[in-house]
């Protein structure tokens, strides 16, 4: 993992030194990056199963009695190295077409062996899950015993594939109550749709593989390591700092300081929770102790962690405009998205500022007035980490590197400024320890994205999104009331996906509906992603809920009853950025 992550550094940023001082590049590089891309996926899929961090939706196994916990992850777990083991078949037949056909990567290696990492990824998998079903030799041998009479049934049933569509489904769902990973939910949903259609299996991992290698996907992984260099050195405590000295002083200060700071975290590490977990423990006390309740500090907290989510170089912006410009759209760029998402972004940050400083004490607590030289003590100890947003911004949107390069860069910095100059980061024990935890989170994700893609590949050959933008023409009339049912429709996805899956899956049915009623494609875009972003706040799969009930040792549903007033003033923050599409549109029209 370490290797395949510092290779993806390296080779972007030797490409822009090479280019611009020597009119030269290194051959076969940019697809040597996206490739390398793969390698992190099913590398980082196979440590999140070794150590159970695979990300699941169901939290029911949770409050079962311990012997009812106990099958139900025997179920949950069996079912799910079933679908891991069709994908590793499927995978397997995808690498027998592909060798056939003699493609090379570059310097005599051919594209195939590559591609076997997915057939390598997804045994692994199926293993530690297997592995993972119990506890004991017994509970194991259980789980393996219901995985070979559930393969045995598939392969050699006398009941024809097309009537068991329904009866597979109910398991499915079974399966998910159980604590099934989402990726062999969703898998699991394109295998058997695809098996019980009669289409080839080997569509789900040649859309991984065609997603993962996508030329714009490698800066995901690249943005996300910069944040996790942020994240695990000293950034969170010397940010906390230099806002708290020049914002400290103000009334709802505090808020106003939880909030910049997550958005800056946020659009860095991505809708992935590290806001919550780097931040909490900085901000808490910061508040409780400027006399904010426990209840508020919590909500606040819980709320802004995924605030920064619109601004680049955040990834599911990334995401969105790769798979949108895919799903028939005119070409989304992911500077487009940015641009569109910065001022819905700085809306979203005033109004979840202003409910800090409205719920925050109403009478003066004694404070010390502002201090110039130690606010700018502060600015001089954490100016090299200031430049980390201007260096990725700079990088792209600056036109001398690729998104890909500007990833990089961003990457490198981080680390050269967390290592070598704050030296918080150890380079032989932190940095390996660092980058093979973003790794592990990036193959998660990508595991998602690459099943969730074969279940799109589905539903387009299905025909469902034109199907769908047929019906929504002809029963509604207006845009806006197009856009109302939208906004509706996404908060029930985001109360039931995460943000990756719901990008992967939804995206393609909204376009073409939208495109009928000429919604803007930027404008559709943000809409969606801060839609998502409320998902965070939404039970029962609201990430940031079940990250600060960990990482603040509260129950759920005192998390949950804590966030609601930030999830009600985001949400008015949502339905101004979709009935004011100017807040979206103007930017990029001035910006080009």
């Amino acid at each position: 993992m370490v290797i395949a992550l510092v290779l993806m550094v390296l080779l972007p940023c030797a490409e822009i030194v090479l280019r611009k001082f020597f009119n030269s590049g290194i051959p076969a590089a940019t697809p040597l990056v996206q490739h390398l891309v793969l390698a992190v996926g099913m590398l980082g899929g196979a440590l999140a199963a070794r150590d159970k961090r695979l990300l699941s939706l169901s939290t029911l196994t949770q409050i079962l009695r311990p012997a009812a916990r106990r099958w139900a992850q025997i179920f949950g777990n069996a079912f799910a190295a079933v679908i891991t083991i069709f994908l590793a078949k499927a995978a397997g037949d995808f690498v027998v077409a592909s060798r056939g056909l003699n493609k090379m990567l570059g310097y005599g290696i051919p594209i195939w062996t590559v591609q076997t990492l997915l057939v390598i990824g997804f045994a692994i998998i199926a293993v530690r899950l297997l592995w993972h079903a119990d506890s004991t030799w017994m509970g194991r041998a259980v789980a393996l015993a219901l995985t070979g009479i559930m393969l045995l049934a598939a392969w050699w049933s006398p009941v024809a594939p097309e009537s068991l569509r329904w009866p597979l489904l109910l398991v499915l769902l079974a399966a998910t109550v159980c604590g099934a990973p989402i990726f062999c939910i969703l898998g699991g949903a394109a295998v058997i749709l695809l098996w019980t259609g009669g289409e080839p299996l080997a569509s789900i991992p040649s859309n991984h593989y065609r997603l993962t290698t996508n030329p714009t996907l490698p800066s995901i992984p690249l943005f996300t390591l910069a944040g996790y260099f942020l994240a695990e050195g000293g950034a969170a405590q010397r940010l906390v700092s230099l806002f708290n000295a020049w914002f400290g002083t103000l009334r709802g200060g505090p808020a106003i300081i939880a909030v910049i700071v997550c958005a800056f975290f946020t659009s860095f590490t991505g809708a992935s929770g590290v806001t919550i977990l780097a931040l909490g423990g900085l901000l808490m006390p910061i508040l409780v102790s400027s006399g904010y309740s426990p209840r508020h500090s919590l909500g606040l907290i819980t709320g802004a962690g995924s605030l920064g989510l619109l601004f680049p170089p955040c990834l599911p912006p990334i995401l969105y405009a790769i798979v949108a410009s895919g799903s028939g759209a005119a070409s989304v760029s992911m500077e487009e998205i940015f641009k569109g998402g910065l001022l819905p972004g700085l809306v979203l940050m005033l109004l979840a500022g202003a409910w800090g400083v409205w719920c925050g004490p109403k009478r003066e607590t004694t404070r010390a007035g502002f201090n110039l030289a130690e606010a700018g003590r502060a600015f001089w100890i954490a100016k090299w980490e200031l430049l980390i947003p201007v260096i990725a911004l700079v990088a792209l949107f600056g036109g001398w590197a690729t998104p890909v390069e500007a990833a990089a860069i961003t990457a490198l910095y981080a680390f050269s400024v967390e290592t070598f100059i704050y030296r918080d980061l150890r380079l032989g024990k932190d940095v390996p320890r660092v980058i093979t935890e973003c790794g592990l989170l990036i193959g998660g994700v990508l595991l998602i994205l690459g099943v969730a893609l074969g279940f799109t590949h589905f539903l387009i050959d299905a025909q469902i999104p034109d199907q769908g933008a047929t019906w929504v023409a002809g029963a509604v009339k207006s845009k806006w009331l197009f856009l109302l049912l939208v906004n509706v429709f996404l908060l029930g996805v985001g109360c039931l996906m995460d943000i990756y899956s719901a990008i992967v899956v939804v995206v393609p049915l909204l376009v073409p509906m939208a495109q009928v009623f000429g919604v803007d494609m930027t404008h559709l875009g943000v809409i969606f992603l801060v839609n998502l972003q409320l998902g965070y706040l939404t039970p029962p799969v609201g990430m940031n809920l079940f990250l600060a009930s960990y990482r603040f040792d509260k129950p759920v549903g005192e998390v949950t009853r804590a966030a609601l007033p930030m999830l009600a003033v985001l949400l008015i923050g949502v339905l101004l950025i979709t009935y004011l599409p100017w807040l979206t549109t103007w930017l990029p029209g001035m910006w080009k």
